[in-house]
């Protein structure tokens, strides 16, 4: 159950972050230019949506629909694991410098009761369940964005967010089974 590991990925992100960091060692002349995959890790902008939705790109998702709507930028996710959109919220006018993102798909295999959606969502740390008024039930993930992030953050967002969809879709085929187990 995510309730279980989501200590684990606290304690591995919080770690992460107060973990000093290293000086690389110094070297007698610095490299005329720098490689190409160096000079990438540099232009990762995690309060820019390109950033983020670049990274699902290389895992082979395709982003479409970029639209936005007073300071949010929106894109819909295709892949073969999931169909999900991404909500960039608090951006600029040019739709940048985001705050905060929320992820959220839509669950198919079930209808789970409003009762057993609370249940669900008392059991787990960072995923949430809701149904749409047309009462089917999605699942989201939201978290704020610190321009500190890094390329490996961004990853921990899109791993935590397929453990959201994993979690939430076992849940969907059985309800009650899951409930019966969860912490």
């Amino acid at each position: 159950m995510l309730i279980r590991t989501a200590p684990l990925l606290l304690a591995a992100l919080l770690l992460g972050a107060a973990a000093p960091a290293q000086k690389a060692p110094q070297k007698a002349a610095p490299k005329a230019a720098a490689p190409a995959k160096a000079q990438a890790e540099d232009a990762y902008d995690p309060t820019n949506p390109q950033s983020l939705l670049g990274l699902l790109t290389a895992a082979g998702a395709n982003v479409s629909s970029n639209r936005r709507e007073a300071d949010s930028v929106f894109a819909a996710v295709t892949s073969t694991a999931a169909n999900f959109s991404v909500q960039f919220a608090g951006c600029n006018a040019s739709g940048r410098a985001c705050q905060a993102m929320l992820f959220d798909g839509l669950l198919g295999g079930g209808a789970p009761t409003l009762a057993q959606i609370n249940g669900f969502n008392q059991t787990s740390v960072v995923c949430r369940i809701y149904q749409d008024k047309a009462g089917k039930p999605h699942v989201t993930y939201a978290t704020l964005i610190m321009k500190s992030d890094t390329r490996d953050s961004g990853r921990t967002h899109l791993a935590a967010w397929q453990g959201c969809l994993t979690e939430a879709a076992g849940f969907v085929r059985d309800p009650t089974g899951y409930l019966a187990v969860a912490p």
